[in-house]
Order: C-alpha cells, then sequence, then structure tokens
C-alpha cells in the first residue's frame, strides 16, 4: 500500500471515531443510539425490507376488482385476440380446404388451427378477466416488442419504419398498462368484505 492511501485511511478512521463519540449535531456530549436493529440486520437484510415495504404502499393502492369488472387494457387484449384468432382460422381453413401456394410451398393447416385454438381460448380467459390468459398475452406482447425491435434494423422504407414504430409503440402501451391490470386481477378480496 502506497503513503497516499496509507494516509487516507488513517484519515477515514479518524474521522470514523470522532464521528462515533459526538452526536448528531456535534455536540461531543450527546450519545449516539444506533437504530434498532441497525447493526444485526446487513444490508441485503435491509434492501429486502425497503422494497416489502414499498410493495405494500403499491398493494394498499390497489383496488381489486368488483364481480364482473373487467379493466380496460384487459377488454382491448380479449378484442385484439379475437381479430388474430378470427385470422388465424380463416388461413388455417384455407390452407385446409384450398391449394394456396406460398413461396412454391403448400401451408400446413394444423399449426395454424393450434394458434387460433390457443388465440380463441386466450381471448376467452381474458374476456372473464382470468390471470393465466393476461399472463399468456403478456408474452405474445413480448415477443411482437422484441421482433418489432429487431425490425427496426431492417426497414428499408420510411413506411415500413412508421409502420414497425407504432407496432412498437402499441404493444409498448398495451404491455404497460395490463400489468397494472394484472395486479388487480391477482389481488386477494380485501379483509371485511362480503364476497358476492
Amino acid at each position: 500500500m502506497g503513503s497516499r492511501e496509507r494516509r487516507r485511511a488513517e484519515r477515514r478512521k479518524r474521522k470514523r471515531r470522532s464521528l462515533d463519540r459526538t452526536g448528531p449535531n456535534g455536540d461531543p456530549q450527546a450519545e449516539v443510539k444506533p437504530e434498532a436493529g441497525a447493526e444485526t440486520e446487513s444490508f441485503p437484510e435491509r434492501m429486502a425490507r425497503r422494497s416489502e415495504q414499498r410493495n405494500e404502499e403499491a398493494r394498499a393502492k390497489l383496488e381489486p376488482l368488483a364481480s364482473g369488472e373487467r379493466p380496460t387494457a384487459i377488454t382491448v387484449g380479449a378484442v385484439i385476440s379475437v381479430v388474430f384468432a378470427l385470422i388465424f382460422t380463416g388461413s388455417a381453413t384455407i390452407a385446409a380446404v384450398g391449394s394456396v401456394e406460398i413461396e412454391g410451398e403448400e401451408p400446413s393447416a394444423f399449426p395454424l388451427a393450434a394458434f387460433a385454438a390457443v388465440l380463441w381460448l386466450m381471448a376467452w380467459g381474458m374476456w372473464k378477466a382470468r390471470y393465466w390468459a393476461v399472463l399468456g398475452f403478456q408474452m405474445l406482447l413480448a415477443l411482437v416488442l422484441l421482433a418489432s425491435g429487431l425490425g427496426l434494423v431492417q426497414v428499408e422504407t420510411v413506411l415500413q419504419a412508421v409502420g414497425t414504430v407504432l407496432l412498437l409503440f402499441g404493444a409498448g402501451v398495451l404491455f404497460y398498462f395490463m400489468i397494472r391490470a394484472m395486479a388487480r386481477i391477482q389481488m386477494p378480496q380485501r379483509p371485511g368484505e362480503d364476497r358476492r
């Protein structure tokens, strides 16, 4: 250790000792009392406690869903899911019945029908405000966000760039508003309230 570093370390020790002997206002007669549990609580424990306090405050601000209530973001997600389910159902029907070729190959109807079934199930679940359906839709939104973000790298025209940015923005906004709605869906009924 160099002489400069040694002197800094000594100065820090002296400062710590002088602060330990004096009170908060620099009064040497005042007795310094550590906070309750401060000596026994480690840094990760303090951070966990603070985080839990913030979580409790956020939970206290939330209102549980009334019976039959559905947040607006989840209604929008259900409508979007129905639209895409209709598109995939039509695509699966055309692939199964018609002789359509895409880039020289006929598309398989089974994956399209399976994805359409998942979208129909997700739309029903979101209409009933089920947590699992909203979580699944958020997973799809995350994939759309990732794909559109990566798609911005490959845009060739201004129209493609505008469309990709609008898709990225719309999916991001919907994702953000669904987070709070999911918290309200997951929230148990408050104590003292009668169950309907």
